[in-house]
């Protein structure tokens, strides 16, 4: 997938691409570095440059990135003595040891741009300061000591500190954030340029939280005030955030990360997020003789109202102007050199030539567009095995304390699961006597996730969230006179990434009591634990082919065999065919719980739809499965039920973004690409320059079919359109005039073209919105 995605951030006018180095990919095991397959940071850097765009190197070591352990390999917490982002010995060495692995690997293939590659800069550590009083005075000789370790292992390009406002003079301090034209002050020292390093195009998601969002709006005025406000450097984070695969995102962190990016998980063009940043930068490069040769000059009309220009006396046509409305809710009309530039409510335009309006952040040329999930017609029903992971018993278990083990120490990074085994022998006297009262069992987990079991029986589920990750588990049980046996199976979802001590975190059961007993509460906290790390089912890897031809799977149907739906701890297989199409896949598991997915052996990571949001909805419910993970036939899909969901409703769906929409107002100025600046001068590109509403279907893909069209006031969304008060009548037949069977179309924002002489709502200003359906050429459906 690199490729694309490298050719579609260069689609988007990025020339940098920003990455982070992950400690735990590349050192797993300590010693034992993986630099090949998808662990090969060398092809991905090349890769980059020979597409002509840059590299920003996010060293770390730490990363946070709601990466597992922000970064660090397990390993790493149980060096002794040791204490993370310290001025710490063992955590120092490491850590040098580690970077200067990194960077002789970069020099060696000469990958830096002084060699002639595509590295401009470096990061070193990671917006320390939000821990660094943690760490008293410890923290400060750490950073001083990060900084020069970095610039001592390589000073031929720029070191920065993320939020690092003490950074030391041989680093540059940078801005994470959503404003940082408004709110960074700059960084701490002379000669150190304005860099944006985290500019956040909507919020990471963890399980249980609602959609996040970012208007294409909000991003682009932050993004133009920053570079009017003399910014050198705005990175997106995230442009592209793909998928967590496998357990490699953080404590409750969903498998899909930073889905609202421009590009979204599967890689697809988010509209119109993607082309009006597009867009921007367009309109920044025609500035960009201007913004690097000329001398800023701020003109404050009042308090909200500013223009802000670059020029240089001395160059001929060296003029560039940022026309700034901070009004939140009203326009305004600004006089400039004799012109008056009417600006939306909170809003810039940008004028590349101090004259001509080529952009503006709030009135999208852009086209939008709407994702669809269509279920796979290749791919059929599923024909559905189960099987039920066992129970450990005592004697198959080894690793035994007197007290339930620390959950993070006990699996060592291998596993979520771990079981915690005991057994207790109970008189008839001493189990309640009196109908209606039944003991409860109750764990207090420090997280993240429980089942439990009594007597081989399934007694219920608990978690945690992201914000509090210890819980009560609490519920009735059974208990019989004799040996009684209680099974827990404690569960991480992902390590911490953030905070201080890092490595002084635990999870897991702590306390355990019976209560409701003839005796009282009874603490079987210390009454000699066995464990066991993993289910049998990892061990014994039923999710490859080889494993699964180990195991006595049964059919499951809806006539026959249900005994595997709706159980916890159950193991689903089945086979499918690729779907129909180049197109991205995922796989939808609504009616599952939660648990974890496998596609010809690679875990495609964990899924959890039964926490759901405030809203009532899961935060996610499909999971990216790459084509690259597919072969053409037989592919073999494993999942792993945890607490009970019917695999009977899981569906296999493609992907795409092919209903396309366009949405702009009689105040729109000309798509940005309409200008072009040859020399010193700027000219139209075409004669008679007019503002449009533009569709492009993807691929080699045409219009099929146009959806919705109105000329007045319509409202709505991509993909939720309706007509207003004010609708000319022949709009849809028009916009079917002009772009029907098309690739490209564009449709004029000509009122006499929908009206006529007579316009039936000459009072409201006039909105053009179009949604329509591409498809391949030679497919008739719409």
């Amino acid at each position: 997938m690199w490729p694309e995605l490298i050719q579609r951030a260069k689609e988007g006018g990025l020339n940098v691409i920003q990455t982070y180095v992950f400690w735990n990919l590349h050192e797993p095991v300590q010693g034992q570095f993986i630099f090949d397959g998808n662990n090969d940071i060398v092809k991905f850097i090349k890769m980059i440059g020979e597409q002509g765009l840059y590299v920003t190197l996010r060293v770390g070591p730490y990363i946070e990135a709601e990466w597992n352990a922000g970064g660090f390999p397990y390993w790493l917490r149980e060096v002794p003595n040791i204490t993370f982002r310290s001025y710490n010995e063992p955590f120092m060495h490491h850590m040098q040891r580690y970077t200067d692995t990194i960077i002789d690997l970069m020099k060696k293939n000469k990958l830096f741009a002084p060699q002639g590659g595509p590295i401009i800069m470096a990061q070193i550590e990671n917006e320390y300061n939000n821990v660094q009083l943690a760490y008293r005075d410890l923290g400060k000789k750490y950073v001083d000591w990060a900084a020069n370790m970095a610039v001592s292992l390589y000073d031929q390009v720029p070191w920065v500190m993320c939020k690092q406002k003490d950074a030391p003079p041989t680093v540059i301090s940078t801005c994470n954030g959503r404003h940082c034209g408004e709110t960074f002050r700059g960084s701490n020292g002379p000669n150190k340029p304005t860099l944006w390093t985290e500019n956040w195009t909507a919020q990471y998601r963890t399980f249980g939280d609602p959609p996040a969002q970012r208007a294409a709006e909000d991003i682009a005025f932050a993004v133009a005030l920053f570079f009017a406000r003399n910014g050198t450097l705005n990175n997106y984070y995230m442009y592209h955030g793909g998928t967590n695969f496998g357990r490699t995102s953080s404590s409750f962190v969903t498998t899909r990360y930073y889905d609202e990016a421009p590009l979204d998980e599967f890689g697809l063009p988010r509209e119109p997020k993607f082309g009006h940043l597009r867009d921007l930068h367009r309109a920044l490069r025609l500035s960009k003789k201007a913004l690097l040769w000329g001398t800023p000059s701020v003109q404050q009309i009042d308090q909200d109202l500013q223009v802000i220009t670059y020029e240089n006396p001395n160059v001929q046509n060296v003029c560039a102007a940022f026309l700034i409305n901070n009004r939140t809710t009203t326009p305004a009309t600004i006089s400039f050199r004799g012109v008056d530039y009417y600006l939306p409510a909170k809003s810039i335009s940008i004028l590349p030539d101090c004259k001509t309006v080529v952009y503006n952040t709030v009135t999208i040329a852009s086209q939008h567009n709407s994702r669809n999930f269509e279920e796979s017609s290749k791919v059929g029903v599923l024909d559905w095995e189960f099987f039920s992971e066992s129970i450990p018993s005592m004697d198959q278990l080894s690793q035994e304390s007197k007290a339930p083990l620390e959950l993070y120490s006990l699996t060592k990074d291998t596993s979520d699961y771990a079981w915690y085994r005991t057994s207790i022998h109970f008189d008839k006297r001493d189990l309640p006597m009196k109908a209606g009262v039944i003991p409860v069992l109750q764990v207090l987990s420090l997280g993240h996730a429980l089942l439990a079991y009594v007597n081989g029986e399934y007694i219920g589920f608990q978690h945690g969230n992201n914000i509090e990750k210890s819980f009560v588990f609490q519920k009735p049980i059974s208990l019989k006179p004799g040996v009684n046996e209680i099974s827990l199976l404690g569960m991480t979802v992902g390590f911490p990434n953030s905070g201080a001590y890092m490595e002084k975190r635990f999870a897991g059961p702590r306390v355990v009591t019976l209560q409701g007993l003839m005796s009282g509460t009874l603490d079987i906290t210390m009454n000699n634990w066995k464990h066991q790390v993993g289910l049998n089912g990892e061990r014994l890897q039923y999710f490859t082919e080889e494993g699964s031809s180990k195991v006595g799977w049964k059919k499951l149907n809806a006539a026959g065999n249900l005994g595997g739906v709706n159980a916890p701890l159950t193991w689903y297989k089945t086979y499918f065919d690729a779907p129909e199409g180049n197109g991205p896949v995922a796989i939808q598991m609504d009616k599952m719980a939660k648990g974890m997915i496998w596609v010809n052996g690679r875990n495609i990571g964990r899924y959890w739809v039964s926490f759901l949001s405030p809203l009532g909805q899961p935060t996610q419910s499909e999971y990216h499965i790459p084509r690259a993970f597919l072969k053409q036939t037989k592919n073999l899909l494993v999942v792993l039920e945890e607490t009970g969901g019917d695999p009977r409703e899981i569906k296999l769906v493609t992907v795409n973004r092919d209903t396309i929409c366009s949405f702009i107002t009689e105040y729109h100025p000309p798509q940005v690409k309409s200008w072009v600046r040859t020399g010193d001068q700027m000219r139209a590109v075409v004669e008679n320059i007019t503002s449009g509403a533009h569709l492009n279907c993807p691929g080699n893909q045409v219009i099929k079919a146009i959806e919705f069209a109105s000329f007045g006031d319509p409202y709505g969304v991509c993909g939720t359109f309706a007509i207003g008060e004010c609708n000319a009548p022949n709009a849809l037949q028009i916009a079917e005039q002009y772009c029907k069977g098309k690739k490209e179309c564009t449709i004029p924002m000509d009122k006499g073209l929908f009206f006529g002489a007579n316009d039936a709502c000459p009072q409201i200003a006039k909105t053009l919105a179009v949604q329509a359906r591409c498809g391949n050429p030679g497919n008739n459906s719409s």
